[in-house]
C-alpha cells in the first residue's frame, strides 16, 4: 500500500536584525563598461535625442555621437573575445587555462571525469606510505581505539533552522558551546559575534564592541566555558564574557597603530593548549606568537614558522599528543611542530601543496590522521602522523577553489564519527536542481573518497564555506552569507520505520486475519446455537402438575 505524499516540510525562518552598513563585497563584481566614439563615417544624427539637439543650438558646435558597446572580457585571463565564469548552474572554462576543477588540461569542468565521481582517481590504500619503526607503536596504541566496522552515517540533511540577515557582513566563524547544545556562536566581517539558542529562535544576541575587523577564529575556555578566546584581522586577541559581551584584550600586535598595509599584522590561526597553558596565535607575516593563560602575558619573541611574509591561516593541536602543532599558510605548506622546541625551520614534517593550504587538521580521536585542505581543489589525507608525510596517502578532487569575496573553504572532521573517516566541506561549484542553481554542502568519506551526501535545499541559493558539525548531536551549522542554517536528519528513518510497522500490522491482518474470523464465526454459531435452545426452551409447553 502507498503511503500518501507527504507535504514538503519548511524550515522555520527567523529574520535577524539588519544593520545600516551595507554587504557591498558580497555582491558580484560588474564588468567595466567601454566606451568608445562613435566612427566618422557612421550616421552622426542617429540617437541624438532633443536634449542632444537643444544642446547643439546653445554652444553653436556639431556635437559627436556617443555609443556604448558591451564587450566580452574573460574574469580569467582578462582578455577580450570570450567569458569565463558561471552561466547559471554551469561553469564555462576559459580556453586558455586548464579545467577549473582538477587543474589538468585536456577537458573541461562540465565533462571532468572528477565531477562526475568525487572518489575518481583516489587510492583507498589505507596506511600504504606507513615505512618506519614507529608501526608498532602505531598499532598497538592507536589503531586499536578505531571501530573496525564502520558505523552508518547519519547525514543533517534537511534545513530546520534560518535566521535571514543574523550578521550585517558575511560570516567567517562558527562554534558550538562546549556545553549547552544548543547554543551556536558566529563571528562576521564586521568583528561582530553573535550568540543564538537555534531552540529558541528569538533568543539571539550579537556583540559588536570586541573587534573592529574580521573574527578569524573562537575557542572556548575548557575552565570556563563562558569565556571565549578570540583573534581578528585587526591585531588583537580577545577574553570574551559571553554572558555580559565585555572582552578583555589579551595582545595587540599593533601597539603602534595603523602605519600602512605593509606594517599591519592581522592574528588568523589560533588554538589553545590547556595542558601547558597556553593559547597560540600566528599572523599575515608568518610569525607565531605564544601568550600565557596563567600569567596573562606573552611569552617570548615572535617565531617565524612559515615563509616570512606569507600568511599563517591555521593552526591545531593534536588532542591526543598536545605537543604536536599543525600549521597551515599561504606559502603552500602545512608543517608539524613540536612546541618544546619551537624554532624557525625546526618543524618535524613539512606537508608540500600545489597552493594556499586553507586548514590542516587532526583526527579528533586518536589524532593519528592529517586532513588538509588547498586551493588547488584538493583534499589531502594522511593515515598516519608516524609514516612518511612525503606524498599523502590520499589526493580528493573537490571544488573549493573560489576567486573573491568569500571565507575560505575548510574540509573538517566529524567530531562524532569513530572511524574518522567523515569530513564535511562546502561546494564552490553550482549544479543544476530542477531548474535551481545551487551550492551543494558535501559530507565525503575521505577513507575512499567517496561521496556520502549532498546537502542542498532550493531555499538556499547562496554559497556556504563555513560549516561546523555539533560534537554531541546530529545537527550541522553552515555560514551563507549574512545568515546561519541548522540543518537536522530527514525524516526518511522514521518514516520506513512507520512503513515497517504498517507492512508488518498488514502481514499480521493477512497472516491470522482467518483465524480470527474462524474464532468470531465460532464464538456466533455458539452463540445462535444458545439461541435456538433457548428459543426452544420459550416454545416448549410448560408441564402441569
Amino acid at each position: 500500500m502507498a503511503a500518501a505524499p507527504r507535504p514538503r516540510r519548511r524550515p522555520t525562518v527567523i529574520v535577524g536584525s539588519v544593520d545600516s552598513s551595507s554587504s557591498s563585497d558580497d555582491e558580484e563584481e560588474l564588468e567595466d563598461e567601454e566606451v568608445e566614439d562613435a566612427s566618422e563615417n557612421g550616421d552622426e544624427d542617429k540617437g541624438k535625442g532633443q536634449s542632444g539637439a537643444s544642446l547643439e543650438k546653445v554652444s553653436g558646435k556639431k556635437l559627436s555621437s556617443i555609443t556604448i558597446s558591451l564587450k566580452k572580457v574573460c574574469k580569467v585571463c582578462k582578455e577580450n573575445g570570450h567569458q569565463a565564469g558561471f552561466q547559471g548552474a554551469t561553469y564555462i572554462d576559459c580556453p586558455k587555462k586548464p579545467c577549473f576543477l582538477c587543474k589538468m588540461p585536456g577537458h573541461t569542468t562540465m565533462s571532468c571525469p572528477h565531477r562526475v565521481a568525487l572518489e575518481h582517481g583516489v587510492v583507498p590504500a589505507p596506511r600504504r606510505n606507513k615505512q618506519t619503526q614507529l608501526d608498532y607503536v602505531f598499532d598497538r596504541q592507536l589503531i586499536s581505539q578505531i571501530q573496525k566496522i564502520k558505523p552508518t552515517f547519519i547525514i543533517p540533511d534537511k534545513l530546520d533552522r534560518v535566521v535571514v540577515k543574523f550578521h550585517s557582513r558575511r560570516i567567517t566563524s562558527l562554534e558550538f558551546h562546549p556545553t549547552r547544545s544548543s547554543v551556536l556562536l558566529s563571528g562576521d566581517k564586521k568583528g561582530q559575534i553573535g550568540v543564538w539558542d537555534y531552540n529558541k529562535p528569538n533568543e539571539k544576541t550579537i556583540y559588536g564592541s570586541i573587534h573592529s575587523c574580521i573574527v578569524n577564529n573562537m575557542k572556548f575556555d575548557g575552565r570556563n566555558d563562558f569565556m571565549l578566546y578570540t583573534s581578528s584581522s585587526d591585531g588583537t586577541m580577545s577574553y570574551t564574557d559571553l554572558e555580559t559581551g565585555i572582552g578583555v584584550l589579551l595582545m595587540d600586535v599593533n601597539p603602534n597603530g595603523w602605519n600602512g598595509p605593509a606594517s599591519w599584522r592581522m592574528l588568523y590561526g589560533m588554538d589553545t593548549n590547556l595542558d601547558k597553558g597556553l593559547v597560540l596565535v600566528a599572523d599575515n607575516f608568518g610569525y607565531l606568537y605564544l601568550f600565557d593563560i596563567r600569567e596573562r602575558v606573552k611569552i617570548g619573541e615572535p617565531i617565524l614558522i612559515h615563509r616570512k611574509g606569507s600568511k599563517v591561516v591555521g593552526l591545531h593541536f593534536n588532542p591526543v599528543h598536545p605537543d604536536l602543532l599543525l600549521s597551515s599558510g599561504n606559502d603552500h605548506f602545512a608543517h608539524m611542530w613540536d612546541i618544546r622546541r619551537l624554532e624557525s625551520g625546526s618543524s618535524l614534517a613539512s606537508l608540500a601543496h600545489g597552493r594556499v593550504v586553507n586548514s590542516a587538521y587532526f583526527s579528533p580521536h586518536t589524532g593519528s590522521k592529517i586532513m588538509t585542505t588547498s586551493q588547488d581543489n584538493r583534499i589531502r589525507v594522511w593515515d598516519s602522523v608516524f609514516g612518511n608525510l612525503i606524498s599523502p596517502s590520499r589526493e580528493i578532487v573537490h571544488s573549493h577553489d573560489f576567486n573573491r569575496h568569500l571565507t575560505p573553504f575548510r574540509a573538517e572532521w566529524d567530531p562524532k564519527d569513530p572511524s574518522e573517516s567523515l569530513a564535511v566541506i562546502g561546494r564552490y561549484i553550482s549544479e543544476n536542481y530542477n531548474g535551481v542553481a545551487l551550492h551543494p554542502i558535501d559530507f565525503i568519506d575521505t577513507s575512499t573518497g567517496h561521496l556520502v551526501a549532498e546537502v542542498i535545499d532550493p531555499d538556499l541559493t547562496t554559497i556556504s564555506p563555513v560549516n561546523k558539525l555539533h560534537p554531541r548531536d546530529d545537527i550541522l551549522a553552515t555560514g551563507s552569507s549574512r545568515s546561519l542554517c541548522i540543518w537536522r536528519p530527514g525524516l526518511e528513518d522514521e518514516e520506513k520505520e512507520t512503513e515497517r510497522k504498517k507492512e508488518f500490522i498488514f502481514w499480521s491482518a493477512d497472516g491470522l486475519g482467518n483465524l480470527h474470523k474462524n474464532a468470531y464465526n465460532l464464538r456466533k454459531n455458539k452463540s445462535d446455537l444458545h439461541g435456538n435452545y433457548r428459543d426452544r426452551d420459550r416454545l416448549r409447553p410448560k408441564r402441569t402438575e
